[in-house]
C-alpha cells in the first residue's frame, strides 16, 4: 500500500519550484501533460500513487494545494503546459490579490482569515488517501507569502495532523550578498521558528548557493529563476526516488527522517547532487564520464552544497544519505565507501555511528540520460548553524536600529508588542546551540547540560538516549524512535548466512535485493546505533561502510 504524501506549494518561489517538480515527475512516470499515462510508459514498478491519484476518467493528478496571495505564478501554471493535470479545487489566491507585501506579519495575519478554506482542501486531499504518511511543503522563508503564511499553514498542520510527517524543502536568502527583500532577516528568523518547532525536517536551499552553483554549471553571469528551479526540482525528485521506485529500505518518508535525525531539534539537512546536465537543466556541462566513486566523491565537496556554510575546525557529520542512480554495482559502492574512509573525506559526530548511508536505485526509463551513474547527497551537517548565525546577525543589525519595524506593527501578530522577534530569536539562538554542542563528545551525557526540555521526556533506544516529546498516545517521535530502534535485517542475506559469526556491509538495492561484502568494519547484525552507543564498530540501516576507523580528528577536506 503506498504511503500518500501531499505537497503544499506557499508563494510565488513554493508554486514556480512545485509546477518544475510536477514537470520533471510526469515525465518520470510517463505521464502526459494532460494527466493521461503514454502509450510507451509499460514498464511499471514504480508507484505513481505517492504523489498522484487517479480520476475518474483514469487521468494522473497531483496530490497538491496551491496557495498565493497574488495571482501571477497561479495564473501562469493555469494557462501553462501542465494545466490540465492539476485539481482546479486545489487553487487559492488571495481575495484583493494584493500579495503580503514581503512582510512575515501580513502572511501570517491572512492565515487567520483563509485558514479554514485551505485547511477544508487538505482535508479533503488526506480523506482522500488510504494511507497518508505526511505533508511536503514548498515555500521561501525570505517573502511574505511563502515565509508569513507558510509558518501559519505549518502550525495548522501540525494541530490537525499531529501524527503525520512534516517534511520541508525551505528556500533561504542569500545571506552573503542583499537580496531584492531588505527585510529578509526579519522574515527569515520568524520563519525559523516554526520550521524549528513544526516541522520533522527542513530540506535548506540557499539561494546563494543555487545561483553559485547554477553559473558554475551553465557558465553564465546571472542564472535565470527557470535554472535554479530546475536545480531544486531535480534535487527534489532525486530524494523522491525511493518513494517511487521502492526497494528494501527507506521506501518511506519515516525511515528517510529516521535515519538522517538522530536527535529531534537537529532536523535541518543539506543536499548535494552530481552531475547537473542537459537532461535536468537546460546549459549544463557536459559530463564525459561518471563512476560511482567520482560521484560518492563529488557529493562530500563543500562547493557541490546547496547551502553556502563556513565550516569550522570540529564541523562534522551527524549523517548521510546518498542516494545513487544508475546501472550500478553494488561492489562498486562498497570499493568507494572502503576509498572514502582510507581518504578520510568525511569526519563524523563522535558520539555516533560514522557511516554513509547508500541507497541504490533506478532511474526512470522514460528519460534518456547521457551519464550511466548520478547522485544525492541527503546529510545534516553541524555546519548548518553558520547560516542561521549569520540571519541572527543581519537580524541584530536592522533591530538595533528599527529599521522598516512599522510595517510589522501594523499587523496582528506585532500589534501590542515586539515579543514575537525576542522569542523566535530566542528558538533560533537555542537551535544553534544545539548544532554546536552536537560537535562534542559528551553531546549525549546529562552532565552535559542537554536536557530536555519542560513538557519533554527522555527515551532510551539503542543504548542512544534521545529527546522526544512523550504525549498521552504515540507521538510522531515514538514512530521514528521505534523506527530508529528496530532497524531491519534482510531474511536471506544473500552471501553471509551466519551474521554473527560474518562480517559484513550492507547496501541497500532498490529492485528489492540486499548485497553483503565481507569487510572489516564490524557485525552487520548490530544497528548503528546500538554500534555508536556501545563504542563498537557498525553498519547503519541502509548500510554504508562504518566510517568510524577513519579517525573523528580527521579534517574534511575543502575543495
Amino acid at each position: 500500500m503506498p504511503r500518500e504524501i501531499i505537497t503544499v506549494q506557499a508563494g510565488q518561489c513554493g508554486n514556480s519550484i512545485g509546477s518544475q517538480f510536477w514537470q520533471q515527475l510526469c515525465q518520470e512516470h510517463g505521464i502526459s501533460q494532460d494527466g493521461n499515462l503514454e502509450e510507451f510508459a509499460t514498464e511499471g514498478g514504480d508507484r505513481k500513487d505517492v504523489f498522484f491519484y487517479q480520476s475518474d476518467d483514469t487521468r494522473y493528478i497531483p496530490r497538491a494545494i496551491l496557495i498565493d496571495l497574488e495571482p501571477r505564478v497561479l495564473n501562469g501554471i493555469q494557462t501553462g503546459p501542465y494545466k490540465n493535470i492539476y485539481n482546479p479545487e486545489n487553487f487559492f489566491v488571495g481575495k484583493n490579490g494584493s500579495g503580503a507585501a514581503n512582510n512575515w506579519g501580513d502572511g501570517y495575519q491572512t492565515g487567520e482569515s483563509v485558514h479554514e478554506e485551505i485547511m477544508e482542501m487538505l482535508d479533503r486531499e488526506a480523506d482522500g488517501s488510504d494511507s497518508l504518511e505526511g505533508f511536503m511543503m514548498l515555500h521561501s522563508i525570505a517573502g511574505g507569502t511563502g515565509s508569513g503564511l507558510g509558518s501559519f499553514l505549518l502550525e495548522r498542520l501540525n494541530d490537525r495532523f499531529p501524527k503525520k510527517i512534516i517534511q520541508t524543502y525551505s528556500v533561504f536568502p542569500d545571506t552573503t550578498n542583499s537580496g531584492d527583500v531588505v527585510v529578509h532577516p526579519y522574515n527569515s528568523l520568524l520563519s525559523m521558528r516554526r520550521l524549528t518547532q513544526n516541522a520533522d525536517s527542513v530540506v535548506v536551499l540557499d539561494n546563494g548557493a543555487l545561483s553559485r552553483i547554477a553559473a558554475d554549471r551553465l557558465h553564465v553571469q546571472e542564472p535565470s529563476f527557470q535554472q535554479t528551479n530546475q536545480l531544486v526540482s531535480t534535487v527534489m525528485s532525486a530524494s523522491t526516488t525511493t518513494l517511487r521506485y521502492p526497494g528494501y529500505m527507506h521506501n518511506d518518508l519515516v525511515s528517510i527522517v529516521a535515519s538522517l535525525i538522530p536527535t529531534p531539534r537537529c532536523h535541518f539537512l543539506m543536499t548535494a547532487y552530481t552531475p547537473f546536465t542537459g537532461n535536468n537543466v537546460e546549459q549544463a556541462k557536459t559530463v564525459r564520464k561518471t563512476t560511482v566513486l567520482d560521484v560518492m566523491r563529488r557529493l562530500l565537496q563543500p562547493k557541490n552544497r546547496m547551502v553556502s556554510t563556513i565550516p569550522g575546525k570540529k564541523s562534522c557529520y551527524i549523517s548521510i544519505l546518498n542516494v545513487i542512480q544508475g546501472d550500478v554495482d553494488p561492489t562498486d559502492v562498497h570499493k568507494s565507501l572502503l576509498r572514502i574512509r582510507e581518504r578520510r573525506l568525511a569526519t563524523f559526530i563522535p558520539w555516533g555511528p560514522a557511516s554513509i548511508q547508500v541507497a541504490l536505485t533506478k532511474k526512470s526509463p522514460y528519460i534518456p540520460m547521457n551519464h550511466r551513474v548520478s547522485g544525492l547527497m541527503l546529510a545534516n551537517h553541524t555546519s548548518i548553524a553558520t547560516l542561521f548565525k549569520r540571519i541572527v546577525r543581519q537580524y541584530d543589525g536592522m533591530r538595533k536600529r528599527n529599521a522598516f519595524m512599522e510595517g510589522y506593527k501594523k499587523t496582528a501578530p506585532f500589534a501590542d508588542n515586539l515579543n514575537e522577534f525576542d522569542e523566535a530569536r530566542e528558538v533560533v539562538t537555542d537551535l544553534i546551540a544545539e548544532y554546536e554542542a552536537a560537535e562534542d563528545a559528551d553531546y549525549l551525557s546529562p552532565d552535559a547540560g542537554n536536557t530536555a526540555p519542560a513538557g519533554e521526556a527522555t527515551k532510551q533506544t539503542h543504548n542512544l538516549t534521545t529527546h522526544i516529546n512523550m504525549p498521552e498516545q504515540q507521538s510522531k517521535a515514538d514512530i521514528i524512535a521505534e523506527r530508529q530502534a528496530n532497524l531491519p535485517l534482510p531474511e536471506d542475506p544473500p552471501v553471509a548466512s551466519d551474521w554473527n559469526s560474518a562480517d559484513a556491509t550492507k547496501v541497500n538495492v532498490g529492485s528489492g535485493r540486499d548485497v553483503t561484502s565481507q569487510t572489516s568494519t564490524g557485525n552487520a547484525q548490530q544497528s548503528g546505533l546500538e554500534g555508536a552507543a556501545t563504542g563498537g564498530s557498525s553498519v547503519r540501516e541502509a548500510g554504508g561502510v562504518d566510517m568510524s576507523n577513519i579517525g573523528r580528528e580527521g579534517v574534511e577536506k575543502k575543495n
